[in-house]
């Protein structure tokens, strides 16, 4: 039984053709007796009777090339095809001018992103994570005015990212990462006065980071740029970020101090919940500000060349569950307000110049998995209460004094 547009259901069945293996039975009921806008995964519009609207075949095991029939569906708002194993080349959709949403993210299309889909003048959210896609972004890109979210993780693609990316002020989820960009994060970027999430980890981009590249974000939320060879100072004006929940730095070559203006992000923001800046050539002291991001349960300044002593800070977060301090230049005794931080389930203060006893209060941290006091100048006895670990794992105590 056909009822419909003839033309859509013919660009299914051939988009069903090109489909090499389909192991749940996804278009199982994609035949002529059924009218086709009941198939699986298929939705037709109420206005335009007989039009498909939406293409929804996310997770099936689908595999074999998407096939250019899907190009003639010229309704169409929404085409999901993620997680499956769809290969061959991204399908012709410049003509979809309707096109709200294409996800075709976690497959094996490999292609370069073609300047024709920036036609898709209706586009909100393009996702092509997880594929291999190579070549450069398109200048072009700058068409799709009303995008709200562009994903190209973990493919191939290269060059620099087009300036041209900071005319999309609708944009508010970027990401980037896994990428072998390389070039610099252009100044453009600060433009993206809509943009929540940042994700350029994982890249060649080397260069530094803009300086006023927290005074333009007001709503950015989550920050990833880690392993990406930045240098220089860490902007100040990223304490201007107040909306600010995760910020990835870690794995760089950022040099100067941590800057004392995140406690601007202190003073207008409950939010922050990871502050990873390990791996860095960081020096100085921690600011005490930092124990007022009250919310903190991430926390990751290892590997860096930081000094000074830890309590005045440490004792004002009580919510933390991971505290990475190794190998810095701490000194001082072990704050016995660990004690009171009673869902650290990680506490990695390794190599450092730590001394002292270490604090009966640490028997308190009932949650904790990993304890590592190794290499520092510890003396004194091991309190008997550190059996009171019951989830402890992983315990480091050597290269002390005891």
């Amino acid at each position: 039984m056909v009822r419909g547009n003839t033309s859509d259901m013919l660009s299914l069945l051939d988009f069903k053709k090109s489909v090499t293996s389909d192991p749940n039975g996804a278009l199982s009921s994609w035949n002529t007796s059924t009218p086709f806008c009941r198939w699986n995964g298929v939705m037709c519009s109420r206005k335009h009777p007989g039009r498909v609207t939406k293409l929804h075949l996310s997770g099936h095991g689908l595999s074999g090339p998407v096939s250019p029939s899907l190009s003639n569906l010229t309704l169409i708002k929404k085409i999901n095809l993620s997680s499956n194993a769809l290969s061959g080349q991204l399908p012709p959709l410049n003509h979809l001018h309707k096109l709200e949403v294409l996800d075709l993210g976690n497959n094996s299309l490999h292609d370069t992103i073609p300047d024709a889909l920036t036609n898709c003048s209706s586009l909100r959210i393009l996702d092509l994570y997880r594929n291999l896609i190579f070549g450069e972004i398109p200048p072009q890109i700058s068409n799709l005015t009303s995008v709200q979210k562009i994903s190209l993780s973990w493919n191939q693609p290269t060059g620099s990212i087009p300036d041209e990316l900071g005319k999309l002020s609708n944009l508010s989820v970027l990401t980037l990462g896994e990428n072998g960009l390389s070039g610099g994060i252009p100044q453009s970027l600060s433009n993206l006065s809509s943009l929540r999430i940042l994700g350029l980890e994982l890249t060649v981009l080397g260069g530094a980071l803009p300086p006023n590249f927290g005074n333009t974000l007001p709503r950015l939320q989550s920050l990833y740029l880690d392993s990406s060879r930045l240098h220089g100072y860490i902007p100040a004006s990223l304490g201007n970020a107040s909306d600010l929940e995760r910020i990835n730095l870690a794995s760089n070559s950022f040099t100067g101090h941590i800057p004392s203006s995140f406690g601007s992000i202190c003073n207008t923001s409950v939010n922050l919940e990871t502050l990873n800046l390990g791996d860095n050539r960081l020096s100085g002291i921690v600011p005490p500000i930092i124990g007022n991001f009250h919310g903190l349960v991430h926390l990751d300044l290892a590997n860096n060349n930081l000094t000074g002593t830890i309590e005045e800070w440490v004792q004002k977060l009580r919510h933390l569950q991971y505290l990475n301090l190794q190998e810095n230049n701490f000194i001082g005794p072990i704050p016995s307000s660990f004690g009171n931080i009673t869902n650290l389930e990680g506490l990695v203060l390794g190599e450092n110049a730590f001394n002292g006893h270490i604090p009966g209060s640490l028997g308190n941290l009932r949650q904790l998995v990993m304890l590592d006091l190794s290499y520092n100048d510890i003396d004194g006895d091991i309190p008997s209460n550190l059996g009171n670990y019951g989830q402890l794992q992983y315990l480091y105590l050597s290269n002390n004094k005891f």
